[in-house]
Order: C-alpha cells, then sequence, then structure tokens
C-alpha cells in the first residue's frame, strides 16, 4: 500500500446533525478537509461527481482551488459521468486545473452511475448516435477527451486568424503528463480489462456490477490481476496505477462510538443487490478498534493488490471530525498495511 486518500461524496443539507448544510458549506469545507489531510501525510483528496443531486457537482473549480491551497496532495475524481462532459470543454479545463496544481491531477471518469433523473445527459445536450448505447457515448466521449489532452490536433485551423497556419489544431491549454494520469471506474472485470487496453489507470469502488460467489475483496483481487495481465500484454510505457474505496470507521473515542457503534454489525458483511438490472456484490465496512481493522484490512486480498487505498469519509460530520478519522487511520491502521505518510 503506497498511497491513501480521502474520497468525499460531497453530500449537503439542513438535516439533523448535517455540518454541512449548504452547497458553499460542501465546497469550502472540501478544500479545508484536503489542507488538513496534506498535512497529515495523507496523499490524495478525491470526490465524487454527480448530477441533479445535493453534492459536487462541478469538479474543476473545486480541484482548481485545491490545487492553488496545496502544494503536495494528489486531487482527483471518482468518479466524472462522460455521459455528461463536452470532451473538449473538459479538455481545457482539466488541463487548467492540472497546471494550476503544478501536475498533480487524478482523474477518475466513467460511464456514471444511476443518477434521479431520466435521461440527463440528454437535459445537458448529450444523445446516444443511432445504434450507440449510453455506455458506448460516454466512452466516444472519452476517446476525444483522451485525443485532445494528448496534444492532438481536433480543429480545421483557419490560416487568416492562425498565422498562416493550416491542418488541426490542440486544445489549448496543454499540460504535459496528464494523459497518464486518467483512470477508468470499472463495474467489472471485463471493464477493467477494457481500461488497460487503453492505457487508463483502474479506480475500482466498493461494488462491482458481478457476483460469483466469492467474497467480494476475492473478485475484485480477481479484476485487479486481469487488470494487470492485459497491461502487461499491451506493452505500455508507464506503470499502471490501481486504487480501491474502502469504508474505514475506527472507533477510538465516544464520538465515534456513537456515530457508528452501531454499523459495525449491520454493515460488517458483503452484500448482493440489483443495480441497473445487474447482479452486483458489495463490499463491507470496516468499523471497530484500529488494531482489529489493521488485521481485517491486511487480509483484505485486494486492498493488498492495489496501490492506493481511496478511504470514503462522512463528510457531512464536517471537517474537524473527518480530519480526526483520517489522523487516527493514519497513526494506527495504515502503517500496518505498508504506508508510511507522504512529506514535503
Amino acid at each position: 500500500m503506497e498511497r491513501i486518500g480521502f474520497l468525499s461524496f460531497g453530500h449537503w443539507g439542513p438535516g439533523p446533525g448535517s455540518r454541512t448544510r449548504t452547497a458553499g458549506d460542501a465546497l469550502l469545507q472540501a478544500i479545508d478537509l484536503a489542507v488538513a489531510a496534506e498535512e497529515l501525510g495523507v496523499n490524495g483528496a478525491f470526490f465524487r461527481v454527480h448530477h441533479f443531486a445535493r453534492q459536487q457537482a462541478s469538479p474543476f473549480p473545486l480541484l482548481s482551488a485545491i490545487g492553488a491551497r496545496t502544494s503536495r496532495i494528489e486531487i482527483g475524481t471518482g468518479v466524472i459521468d462522460m455521459r455528461y462532459e463536452n470532451p473538449l470543454y473538459m479538455a481545457e479545463d482539466a488541463a487548467a486545473a492540472d497546471l494550476i496544481s503544478g501536475g498533480r491531477l487524478q482523474l477518475g471518469i466513467s460511464r456514471g452511475s444511476p443518477e434521479p433523473v431520466r435521461d440527463g445527459a440528454a437535459v445537458f445536450g448529450h444523445r446516444p448516435q443511432p445504434g450507440e448505447t449510453d455506455a458506448d457515448m460516454a466512452r466516444r466521449h472519452t476517446a476525444v477527451f483522451r485525443k485532445a489532452i494528448s496534444g492532438a490536433g481536433v480543429a480545421d485551423a483557419d490560416p487568416r486568424y492562425a498565422g498562416g497556419a493550416t491542418g488541426l489544431l490542440p486544445v489549448q491549454p496543454q499540460s504535459p503528463g496528464l494523459a497518464e494520469r486518467i483512470w477508468w471506474g470499472a463495474g467489472s472485470r471485463k471493464t477493467a480489462v477494457w481500461a488497460a487496453e487503453l492505457g487508463m489507470n483502474l479506480m475500482s469502488s466498493t461494488l462491482l456490477t458481478e457476483d460469483t460467489g466469492v467474497p467480494f475483496h476475492e473478485l475484485q483481487a480477481e479484476q485487479i490481476r486481469l487488470f494487470r495481465d492485459a497491461w502487461s500484454a499491451e506493452g505500455h510505457s508507464h506503470m499502471p496505477r490501481v486504487s480501491v474505496s474502502r469504508s474505514v470507521l475506527p472507533i477510538v473515542d465516544g464520538e465515534d462510538s456513537r456515530y457508528f457503534a452501531g454499523s459495525a454489525l449491520r454493515d460488517g458483511r458483503d452484500q448482493v443487490g440489483v443495480i441497473d438490472g445487474l447482479t452486483a456484490r458489495f463490499g463491507k465496512s470496516y468499523v471497530g478498534a484500529p488494531d482489529v481493522l489493521a488485521e481485517e484490512l491486511a487480509a483484505d486480498t485486494a486492498v493488498q493488490a492495489a496501490d492506493t487505498l481511496l478511504l470514503t469519509v462522512p463528510n457531512q460530520l464536517g471537517v474537524e471530525f473527518n480530519a480526526k478519522l483520517l489522523g487516527n487511520i493514519a497513526r494506527y491502521i495504515a502503517p500496518a498495511l505498508g504506508w508510511s505518510p507522504a512529506r514535503s
């Protein structure tokens, strides 16, 4: 385990006990938590992107602000729904955010997840072409985006206004190296292999849209193995990255116990359900004493196979609580997995 980061879903609302009551609270607290995480030596600050919900929806202003306030921590998404994106505009935004941060952007992208509206991407102006599915459209947008951030020309130059230039011009700005820091959020073994073949890093969450009857961590470890095998077979020139997400909630004081003791039994095992019409296996949460959690995570074969562990945080409990939670993981749990804090 080389790196740990936090993954915030960015929830906000006026519910009982919420310390993140408005969209402004969610954004400003996200910046403060990233600053606090960097001070702890945590390696990454990642944010979920979800439209038409009280969550963070437009990542690049947030990532740019964090990039300007920090100097070391990786900043990224988990994940951007590519059905919604204008890929060339996204390429400009991503390059600008990466330049502001000094090359620390790690963008997780994917086909997206179930949402609270029907045909949300169409409302944004994006519809599948004849014969395409929503997933096909997301992959088409991804191909154009990745081409654009690689520096390839995408639009015919007009010599009258391009200083006499002809041929295809790339979007600007460009940020060297960004193309190797794109991750695909894969929900199955098949999509992990596809991502590897194209040279994208693997981001695997707490659910897989398939079930073979084995424990979640074993199925996810198989997904990682297949990804690495496919990467090696393609002969890509750069090394792949792999992240997995886990809910890790150490109980070290009375406040932690009030919030999480009840979920230790309820969420302490895998679950199987249906999502988007597919049978899915959901990974368990890790809740309890730090030494017990360290042993359990050491036995999690997918955590051991990945180089990055993303820790989902209960962001509505506020910056102070989540900084304490990350600090407890960094002090008492992560070192047992082979991790050591990053320092400037």
